[in-house]
């Protein structure tokens, strides 16, 4: 049975020298930055780095630690092992090639940035550093178990893939804020549970704020299998199934909800299925914010190993690549080739 994230261990190896890590960005998600980090046994939080020097001051003293509103003060002073970057999604450039420019292993979030010269730029600037990106919905447990089944054969060959997800609009300057910022997830994971995505066909609407805040895509497989995405900013994070996964194969299929819901799986002519939920006790694998902590257990062991990170920032650079294809295809009325070189 796994604890109750009340009782919950501290995450993290013992009798090791912690690893010192800063976080930039004072905002919402940067706080799960900020908690993850304080809450394991082997890192520690040296500094939090934001704009706004009185809310970067209070961030600091909730989690124990130095504010910064320099990137050059907080590394010279701190020499972090390790930075993370959590900044608002349009503003991610120009700290990140700072940050790779001197040398530092980094965690950024997602999107890595949304203009596609930017991103070859920062994977140039990366060379060999250690440059990973946060595609966290990799580690929700119903992810963990859908992936174990298609390795165990137990989906049988996949014939289609399906992805829905949206809520409430997060508006920004782009107007595909939707599809860059959010629908990057499901690129992402699409390819990890299946195969490269080989070509993107596109329709988006505008009709309720001026932005491109809904978009459906059919997805064409490098196996020949084919899938959907449907990815909103018109609908709402309160309802049920807000986001859906569903894998459909030759002998079976499985259903993800809402990232960390459930998991059911059921063979082809079964009226039977198999559900995993989380327990009564298991707040651990029911929390979005906690499929982060996993995602970090693999990131410091990569980084302790000397190993490439476990989703690197070249996945964030083809997620939106396939954006941009995305785009193009509804621009042009046609199917736009997507499969990457070797595929």
């Amino acid at each position: 049975m796994t604890s109750s994230a009340l009782s919950i261990e501290r995450r993290g190896e013992r009798d090791v020298a912690p690893l010192r890590i800063a976080v930039v960005g004072a905002g919402g998600w940067g706080a799960q930055h900020a908690r993850v980090v304080t809450e394991r046994l082997d890192t520690e939080l040296v500094g939090i780095v934001g704009r706004d020097p009185g809310r970067t001051e209070a961030r600091a003293a909730t989690y124990g630690t130095r504010g910064y509103t320099s990137l050059d003060g907080m590394l010279e002073a701190e020499h972090p092992d390790l930075v993370t970057v959590c900044l608002p999604n349009e503003e991610h450039f120009a700290p990140t090639l700072a940050l790779l420019r001197a040398g530092v292993p980094l965690l950024v979030e997602k999107p890595l940035v949304f203009d596609l010269g930017e991103a070859d730029a920062l994977l140039e600037a990366a060379g060999d550093t250690f440059f990973a990106i946060n595609f966290n919905h990799r580690y929700a447990e119903p992810v963990l178990r859908a992936r174990a089944a298609i390795e165990a054969g137990e989906l049988g060959d996949l014939v289609f893939a399906t992805w829905r997800f949206g809520g409430e609009a997060n508006r920004g300057p782009s107007p595909h804020a939707n599809l860059i910022e959010t629908q990057c997830h499901g690129f992402d994971l699409l390819e990890h549970l299946c195969w490269p995505i080989a070509s993107v066909a596109a329709q988006m609407t505008s009709m309720t704020y001026g932005a491109f805040s809904t978009v459906a895509i059919a997805l064409e497989f490098a196996s020949g299998a084919v899938g959907t995405m449907l990815g909103t900013y018109d609908s709402s994070y309160a309802y049920r199934d807000s986001q859906v996964v569903e894998l459909n194969g030759t002998a079976g299929r499985a259903v993800i909800r809402d990232t960390v819901g459930s998991l059911s799986l059921q063979s082809v002519g079964d009226e039977t299925e198999r559900v995993w939920r989380p327990g009564y006790f298991d707040d651990e694998a029911r929390s979005f914010e906690r499929t982060f902590d996993r995602h970090l257990d693999a990131v410091l062991a990569s980084l302790r190993a000397g190993t490439p990170p476990p989703v690197p920032a070249s996945a964030g650079r083809r997620a939106l690549e396939l954006a941009h294809a995305v785009i193009r295809s509804h621009e042009s009325g046609a199917r736009v080739p997507t499969a990457p070189a070797g595929a």
